[in-house]
């Protein structure tokens, strides 16, 4: 016998291996394929590999979430941008802090956030009428958040040129969210910025995200 079976599954054909993958555990299935995953997967792709209904999928992920918080483990079980992830919990950030940081600066510098807060709030929004907002030029800050696949280019303004930008799926991965509507209500808080965006270089359609660090005090934001 080959070492690969074939079987037909919903009418696709699903390739496996000398043990197909309906014969397992969905819990522990579950925990196996979300230890391993870098980005957070939907219930539709857990369902088609382990092939099984989505609604079963949903259910034993929502079982296994709860399980996780009545045993108070270190680490917890979330729906974020679309998908399912394991998560350590809030209240033991400082041993995983530790653990990551370990003598490196692992955390945005509080101009990158600011900057960061005003795409997320303002999106889509051009690097021009960011650097409005927050009244310093925001290149080198917006090149290190575009490298860090945090925001993203989301087209040009239709009157200048100018490019625009948004949040990332990573961003809300990174922030624990499951969509923008759960940011908390911050936006109406945030300065217009029309009345001096004037004095700005919107018309540019934007900047080399290679080109090398200028000397402004605001980039610095390596992790």
């Amino acid at each position: 016998m080959s070492e690969e079976t074939t079987e037909a599954v919903g009418g696709r054909e699903a390739v496996g291996g000398p043990e197909a993958v309906p014969g397992l555990e969905l819990k522990p299935a579950l925990e196996a394929v979300l230890m391993v995953v870098d980005e957070p997967a939907t219930e539709e792709h857990l369902a088609r590999i382990l092939q099984r209904p989505q609604r079963q999928i949903a259910d034993a992920l929502r079982e296994l979430a709860d399980e996780y918080t009545v045993q108070g483990r270190g680490f917890e079980l979330r729906l974020v941008a679309g998908g399912w992830r394991f998560y350590s919990r809030p209240e033991y950030a400082a041993a995983v802090e530790g653990f990551a940081l370990d003598g490196r600066h692992a955390r945005l510098t509080q101009a990158a956030l600011e900057t960061l807060a005003v795409v997320a709030y303002r999106q889509p929004v051009s690097r021009g009428r960011v650097s409005a907002v927050r009244g310093v030029n925001c290149d080198g800050v917006m090149r290190t958040l575009l490298q860090r696949g945090l925001v993203e280019e989301a087209g040009t303004e239709p009157e200048t040129g100018a490019i625009l930008y948004g949040t990332t799926n990573y961003f809300l991965e990174r922030m624990g969210l499951r969509g923008l509507d759960e940011l908390p209500e911050l936006a109406p808080f945030l300065p217009e910025a029309a009345a001096i965006e004037s004095e700005t270089l919107e018309g540019v359609p934007s900047f080399d995200p290679d080109a090398p660090d200028s000397e402004d005090a605001d980039d610095n934001t390596e992790l």
